[in-house]
C-alpha cells in the first residue's frame, strides 16, 4: 500500500492509548444524566448571540447559540472579512473529544483559510452534560438518526446560519476529528439535502457501535461483521466523501477508515452511478500524494478521496501547536479539506 509521507511528528496524548482509554472510560463512568429529548424534532427554532465577537485572522469569530424542541447548543461562526453579496460556502467543522471551538480553530487554522478563500465556518459545541469528555455521541444509535438530538441541532445551526447570512446552500459542508468525524459522517446520511461533502479525519463509520463498548471494539479494529452493517449500509445515500485517517492511529485503527471508503463506494454503486479507482493525479495533472486514492465518477470529478498517512497519529494533520491534537505530517488536512469541498488550489496553504 502506498501511504502519504510523513515529514515530522510531535507526540500528543493519543500516542499513549491506555492513558487515553482509560482517561475516556473514567470520562464515560461520570457522565451526566442526559438532556430530555422530544421524540420528534420541531423546525421552528431560535439563534442568539451570547457575548460580543472579536477579531480573528482579519475576520470575526460570533459566538451564538442555537434552540429547537430537542435543547440547544452554543456555536461558533467565522465571518471573513470584506464579504461580498455573493452567497459564500459554509464548512461546519466539529471538534473531538476533550476539545471546543477554539481549540479546534486554533489547531485546524480553518479560520486562516476561511479569510483567504472566502467561506463561513461553523464550530458547533458539545455540551459536557451530554457528554463527559465533550464527545459527540456518535455511537448511540438514537444519534445516528435524523430524528437524534445532535444531528438535528447541528442540522438547525446551518439553518441558522442561513438566515442570517447569504449561504450558498449548494454549498454546505460538515468535517470533523475522531468523534466529530464519526458524526459527520452521521450527518451526511441523515441529511444529505443539507450538506453536499463530508471529510471525516480519523473517524469511525456509521452503524459500528450501539453504546460505548461497542464504541472502545470499533474503534480498536473489531467492527461488527459487514451483516450486522448491512441495514445501515443498504440504506446509505451517496454522498462526497473524503477520508484522512493515519496507518499509526493506536485510539481509532486505519481499517474505520477504509471502511468510511468502502462504505461511500457502495453507495455510489447502490445509486446506479458507479466510481471507479483512477489513476492517481491531482489537481493541474501533478500527481497525487501518496497513499492517496481517488474514485472518480463518469465525468471523472472525484466523489471518494481517502489518503492514507503514514505514521499518521490521531492527531489533525499539518495542524497548529496551539490547538490539542495536532501534528506535522506530509499533509495539510485543512487546505485538503478545502480543496475536496471548494475545489481550490492552495498552493501556499
Amino acid at each position: 500500500m502506498l501511504h502519504c509521507s510523513k515529514t515530522e511528528a510531535r507526540m500528543t496524548p493519543n500516542d499513549f492509548p491506555g492513558f487515553v482509554f482509560q482517561a475516556v472510560e473514567d470520562a464515560y463512568a461520570f457522565w451526566l444524566p442526559p438532556a430530555p429529548r422530544s421524540p420528534v424534532p420541531v423546525p421552528v427554532s431560535t439563534a442568539q448571540p451570547v457575548g460580543a465577537p472579536h477579531a480573528v485572522a482579519a475576520g470575526t469569530f460570533l459566538p451564538s447559540t442555537f434552540t429547537n424542541a430537542l435543547g440547544s447548543r452554543d456555536y461558533k461562526l467565522y465571518v471573513p472579512s470584506g464579504v461580498h453579496d455573493a452567497p459564500m460556502p459554509l464548512v461546519v467543522m466539529l471538534h473531538g473529544c476533550r476539545q471546543d471551538p477554539d481549540d479546534f480553530a486554533a489547531g485546524t487554522r480553518m479560520n486562516q483559510l476561511a479569510q483567504r478563500h472566502g467561506f463561513l465556518v461553523a464550530y458547533p459545541a458539545q455540551k459536557a452534560r451530554s457528554n463527559g469528555a465533550n464527545c459527540w455521541n456518535w455511537f448511540e444509535t438514537q444519534e445516528q438518526t435524523r430524528a437524534g438530538q445532535e444531528p438535528s441541532l447541528i442540522a438547525g445551526i446551518v439553518g441558522a446560519i442561513g438566515a442570517q447570512h447569504r449561504v450558498d446552500p449548494a454549498r454546505v459542508f460538515v468535517a470533523g476529528l475522531s468523534a466529530g468525524a464519526s458524526m459527520a459522517v452521521i450527518l451526511g446520511q441523515t441529511h444529505p439535502e443539507l450538506f453536499a461533502a463530508v471529510a471525516a479525519h480519523s473517524g469511525v463509520p456509521l452503524g459500528s457501535a450501539h453504546d460505548v463498548a461497542s464504541a472502545f471494539a470499533a474503534m480498536q479494529g473489531q467492527m461488527p461483521p459487514p451483516k450486522a452493517r448491512s441495514a445501515s449500509r443498504r440504506a446509505a445515500r451517496p454522498v462526497r466523501t473524503l477520508v484522512l485517517h493515519g496507518d499509526a492511529d493506536r485510539t481509532v485503527e486505519w481499517a474505520n477508515g477504509r471502511a468510511i471508503t468502502q462504505d461511500a463506494i457502495a453507495a455510489f454503486k447502490r445509486a446506479k452511478a458507479p466510481v471507479l479507482l483512477s489513476r492517481r493525479t491531482g489537481a493541474a495533472g501533478r500527481p497525487s500524494p501518496q497513499g492517496t486514492r481517488n474514485f472518480v465518477d463518469a465525468g471523472g470529478r472525484v466523489m471518494v478521496r481517502e489518503c492514507t498517512v503514514h505514521g499518521g497519529s490521531h492527531a489533525w494533520f499539518g495542524g497548529s501547536t496551539e490547538g490539542s491534537f495536532t501534528e506535522h505530517a506530509g499533509l495539510d488536512a485543512s487546505a485538503e479539506i478545502v480543496r475536496f469541498f471548494l475545489g481550490a488550489a492552495l498552493e501556499d496553504s
